[in-house]
């Protein structure tokens, strides 16, 4: 996350989907390296507006007094945990500021939960819903629960425009490791066939400071 700069480079090497069977989801932390480096605000900028990244946010801000225990389908929203309104204005706000950076984004995937595809409505006004990026447990009994995730990761994406993905922390706590994604929060994923490695960490409230870094 930015505070005093943006978050260290994660190299986080995973395994192709075929072996990865054999590595249980808690021995994602395992496999992070040690923080290398901060890119600067500008640096990170002129990445994403370059393209060939993915933009891995978990939903925004949601209603804790809810829950899914209830719930018949994914359309079901009355029966799920659902955004807050500050959610909304949150998604709506890094929206906003995605497109004041003119950092390009392609296709939006979304889990088919209603808080992920409104977060990605809200944030991108569209939502490709699937179940390659759904919610779950963070560790799950099935060790390839989360390995289309993992591939769609770890899939090369073109340059001119990014890839953007709304989900759950779970599922992304569970390929990656600690530490857990908040609300709103993003990871910039840099794709590299066999692995991945995470760029940086941006917090909602962070966009602001990539605003800065746009000034001249």
């Amino acid at each position: 996350m930015i505070r005093a700069g943006l978050a260290a480079v994660i190299a986080v090497t995973l395994l192709c989907p075929s072996a990865s069977a054999q590595v249980p989801a808690s021995a994602a932390s395992e496999r992070n390296a040690l923080p290398a480096r901060e890119p600067a605000p500008s640096v990170l900028l002129a990445e994403l507006r370059k393209g060939g990244y993915i933009l891995y946010f978990r939903h925004a801000a949601t209603d804790f007094s809810q829950n899914d225990s209830n719930m018949k389908s994914y359309e079901d929203c009355s029966s799920q945990r659902n955004l807050t309104d500050a959610g909304r204005a949150e998604a709506r706000g890094v929206g906003d500021a995605i497109n004041h950076l003119a950092i390009p984004v392609g296709s939006v995937l979304a889990s088919p939960f209603c808080r992920t595809v409104e977060t990605a409505q809200l944030m991108f006004g569209r939502a490709e819903k699937t179940q390659q990026v759904r919610g779950g447990p963070a560790a799950p009994a099935d060790s390839e629960r989360y390995a289309p995730l993992r591939k769609i990761l770890m899939t090369p994406i073109r340059m001119g425009a990014n890839l953007a993905i709304v989900s759950h922390g779970n599922p992304f706590h569970s390929v990656a490791g600690p530490p857990y994604l908040a609300e709103g929060e993003a990871a910039v994923i840099r794709p590299l066939g066999s692995r991945f490695e995470i760029f940086a960490r941006i917090r909602p409230k962070d966009w602001e400071i990539l605003k800065g870094a746009a000034k001249p």
